[in-house]
């Protein structure tokens, strides 16, 4: 392990003792039924829960209450008290040693979420707006290391991403976002150092429930989505069926850029028994999205207002599918045996244009066409077991897990005409659309990866102390094959395996109030061989991470405050001695500090806030510009402290605006550098959105369901840029979404 700083070291250790807040259980608010949080688990005991009214019964909670991907469970608003995303068991997230968020569904439909940037805008330790605006990925960070490929997972299996095959998640069709922050690896192999993002698809519900919206917004946005579902008749409460769907046609501040996307999501629960539970997940999706995001970069990290995407030749297309399923058989209640599994698909063309250089009134241009398809397996097979040595109680989870893809790539490269930009005045009124043919896709590359892990956990408990001890062995097998203008096949094979683990201790100091540190190491393998042509070693790395978790007895307010230092070392660098090639010793490290906060004061009232202060440095590494050393710089693009809040608030009941409800947000991103040389800054950010939605039935009971709603995003219209290696991207301006929504 790198050196670490002395100040952030005392800042780990203060943690433990730091806090000012304490917690205890959730209190009910309302004694009727809450359609959100409904279990799978009440099948015939009938469904339970809390109410908050017709106007914010805003989804059927689906999470089943054991691990192993079935979601959060315990949710009040925007509050939740277990995931099983840090411990693969229904371990309290108050006694897991790691930061752990979640975005509740409550609040996903509050902000009207569109992607998963959206969904993590208000999560300490998230950096979601690297890229500007680009619907096309969903690519964000986490303390400071990119997530995009290694970080998202979905029901506990992780989502294999290559290239351009990335698959796309449909917020609609998603229960909750779990983000678990810090190195995964010791449950979860590969993964990113920053953290990961589970998350939990909407499941079957044993009680009849159905939503429609209807959506229209500025830059001609029209969009339905539909949910419904319920016990099928005549399985004697044994079977559930779920319908999710949203169909979109929109187009997108880019010039001639569409957002278009058709889902669907059918989800089939059997549950035989009070033991037993199957549940079939599947997913269709289609998706046209544009070519590029890019606006043209002039010098001096000047970012123009002239789109480099021709509308000829911009549509990228994608279908994505995925079936699977999450089987869970108690032998006993405390022996419990989960095995889930899923096959995903993507399959995607890719055209796109760029503009290389701006010669007088001439824009160079150049451009590519690639079509990839990816194809991947996932299993995960988990025993939890629950018993006690003398005054000490264990829960131990072990399981063997195997993901496998494959992935192909064809490509090849237009003759793009240069554009005239003679009597060109204002490129934001300025529209083209050039006839490209497509070229022949001569060139290619396939990849495909095994990895196997093995996996065991303790959870031990005495008195007032949660002992965490996981560890993980991964053996990673991965090959490739490419070739260039149809010549010879060239390939490699690379073999990687390692040993992850994380050790981490709570102590109840109040049942609310929990200090915790643990020490977390990951692993990721690099692909590619150095100047000699031996494979790279995979990229390494470990955290230190102390803080307290907290929540305030009686009420439905959490808290924590958390300080991490990573170090990931072996990462890809410039060879000092053959700049043609890299090699695998440089090093970079993230160091900080987030904190917290989240409550649910009352039926659709709540509050979430956070903080983070962020500094990422590259321990060695050489400039791509200059070939010189940069050790020391800052990672460019994250900013060094963000502060975001949202709140809601529900007139009760008998008052003159009884029905209504108001809400808004503030995301503040402070300064960062443009480039990895540290040479010019990025300018502070402050971004604002708003709410404003009524619930009809405060008119008349007849219109109980009837809810509309109206989204502001960026409702102050801020034009900003963001600058990251060198390259800026422009940030979405104001964006409004009216919905029409009934509930029955």
């Amino acid at each position: 392990m790198l050196h670490r700083s002395p100040i952030l070291s005392a800042l780990l250790a203060a943690t433990a003792l730091s806090g000012s807040l304490a917690s205890g259980e959730a209190r009910a608010q309302d004694q009727q039924v809450r359609l959100d949080e409904i279990a799978v688990e009440a099948v015939r005991a009938g469904p339970q829960g809390t109410v908050t009214g017709a106007g914010v019964a805003t989804s059927q909670n689906s999470s089943a209450t054991s691990g192993g991907g079935g979601g959060p469970s315990g949710v009040t608003g925007y509050t939740a008290r277990v995931s099983p995303t840090a411990t693969k068991t229904n371990t309290p997230l108050i006694e897991t040693p790691q930061s752990v968020t979640v975005v509740t569904r409550e609040q996903l439909n509050d902000r009207n979420v569109q992607d998963v940037n959206q969904a993590l805008a208000y999560v300490p330790g998230t950096s979601t707006n690297v890229f500007g605006f680009d619907p096309r990925f969903d690519a964000f960070y986490i303390r400071g290391f990119s997530a995009t490929y290694d970080g998202i997972f979905r029901d506990g299996l992780r989502q294999s991403a290559v290239g351009l095959a990335v698959p796309r998640i449909e917020p609609y069709g998603t229960e909750a976002l779990t983000i678990l922050r810090g190195p995964a690896s010791g449950l979860y192999g590969l993964g990113s150092p920053g953290g990961i993002v589970d998350i939990t698809t909407k499941r079957p519900v044993f009680a009849p429930f159905g939503e429609v919206w209807f959506q229209a917004g500025n830059y001609n946005r029209f969009q339905g989505n539909f949910d419904f579902g319920g016990p099928v008749e005549g399985s004697n409460g044994t079977m559930a069926y779920r319908m999710t769907g949203v169909v979109r046609q929109s187009d997108t501040f880019l010039p001639g850029a569409s957002d278009d996307r058709v889902n669907i999501a059918p989800a089939f629960t059997w549950k035989p028994s009070a033991d037993t539970t199957l549940t079939i997940l599947t997913e269709f999706q289609n998706s046209r999205l544009p070519g590029t995001a890019a606006f043209y970069n002039a010098p001096n990290f000047r970012v123009t207002r002239l789109y480099q995407g021709d509308p000829g030749f911009n549509a990228f297309t994608q279908q994505q599918y995925r079936i699977g399923y999450a089987f869970e058989h108690k032998f006993t209640p405390d022996l419990i045996f989960r095995q889930n599994f899923r096959f995903y698909g993507v399959d995607g063309d890719f055209p796109y244009t760029q503009i290389d250089n701006v010669v007088g009134l001439t824009a160079q241009r150049s451009g590519g066409f690639f079509r990839e398809s990816l194809q991947s397996v996932a299993l995960d097979n988990q025993l939890e077991g629950h018993f006690r040595t003398g005054p000490v109680a264990h829960t131990v989870v072990g399981g063997v897990d195997y993901i496998h893809y494959d992935w192909t790539r064809r490509f090849g490269f237009p003759t793009v005409p240069d554009l005239d930009l003679t009597g060109v005045s204002d490129f934001t009124r300025f529209r083209y659309r050039t006839f490209i043919p497509r070229p022949a896709l001569d060139s290619g590359a396939t990849q495909s990866q095994d990895q196997i892990g093995v996996y065991l956990q303790e959870q031990a408990k005495w008195e007032r102390f949660v002992l965490t001890l996981t560890g993980r062995h991964d053996w990673v097998s991965q090959s490739t094959t490419s070739f260039a203008n149809s010549g010879p096949v060239t390939g490699s094979t690379q073999n990687d395996s390692a040993f992850s683990y994380r050790l981490g201790l709570n102590y109840l100091l109040t049942p609310d109030f929990v200090p915790y540190a643990s020490y977390a190491t990951t692993f990721s393998p690099q692909l590619g061989t150095d100047a000699n042509g031996r494979p790279f070693k995979a990229a390494t790395g470990d955290q230190i991470e102390a803080g307290v978790k907290v929540a305030i007895p009686n009420t439905n307010i959490t808290g924590s405050f958390s300080g991490f230092d990573i170090v990931q070392s072996s990462i890809l660098r410039q060879d000092p001695n053959n700049f043609a090639n890299q090699v695998a010793t440089g090093s970079i490290e993230s160091k900080g500090f987030e904190a917290e906060m989240t409550a649910n004061f009352a039926p659709g009232t709540n509050v979430t806030l956070a903080f983070t202060h962020l500094d990422v440095r590259f321990l060695r590494q050489t400039s791509f510009v200059t070939q010189a050393p940069i050790d020391g710089n800052a990672l460019s693009g994250i900013p060094g402290n963000t502060i975001s809040a949202f709140g809601t608030y529900q007139f009760p009941a008998g008052s003159w605006l009884s029905g209504l409800q108001i809400g808004g947000g503030v995301r503040y991103a402070g300064t960062s550098f443009a480039d990895d040389e540290n040479t010019v800054r990025n300018p502070t950010v402050t971004l604002f959105d708003a709410l404003v939605a009524y619930d009809f039935a405060a008119l008349d009971p007849k219109y109980k369901g009837f809810r509309a709603q109206v989204n502001a995003f960026n409702v102050f219209n801020r034009d900003y840029a963001t600058c990251q290696a060198g390259f800026c991207y422009r940030g979405a301006p104001a964006t409004v979404i009216g919905s029409l929504i009934y509930r029955w």
